[in-house]
């Protein structure tokens, strides 16, 4: 039997769990043991594979000070047909917390965040832009367009 792949709420979810956990500094055993669950539970609300019930979340969003809508901020949209309010033309951020998700996203925005200079880090962002082939756009129009 194929094994049915998580719900994308569900991942998106525990991506933010992990994310937030992570700007803690806080391991996997640590919110298990908070929560009064194996690490490997941890990892499985974090992968989406296990799905996180309300009180549950409502606990976790305790341990982390964080409150329960952070989980949902930039949630996929499922298209279900359910009302939108007008919101449904704007693309999700979902890769931003998959970025702020990996050790390495987390450690570069902390570092991002502590240089003081503004014009440093408009410079960092533009050189981060060529490197990767986008164009760059400076802010007074100048940039390059499509």
């Amino acid at each position: 039997m194929a094994k049915k792949a998580p719900n994308p709420i569900d991942r998106h979810v525990g991506s933010r769990v992990r994310m937030r956990r992570m700007m803690l500094g806080m391991s996997q055993e640590k919110l298990g043991d908070a929560l009064s669950l194996t690490f490997q539970q941890v990892q499985k609300y974090e992968k989406g594979t296990n799905r996180i019930g309300a009180s549950r979340l409502q606990q976790i969003a305790h341990i982390l000070q964080v409150p329960v809508a952070f989980f949902f901020e930039g949630a996929p949209d499922l298209g279900d047909g359910g009302p939108t309010n007008g919101l449904a033309e704007a693309p999700s951020p979902a890769y931003i917390s998959d970025f702020l998700a990996t050790s390495d996203g987390l450690a570069l925005t902390k570092a991002f965040m502590r240089i003081r200079d503004a014009k440093l880090r408009r410079r960092i962002v533009d050189l981060v832009e060529h490197i990767a082939g986008e164009p760059v756009e400076n802010g007074n129009g100048n940039g390059a367009e499509h």
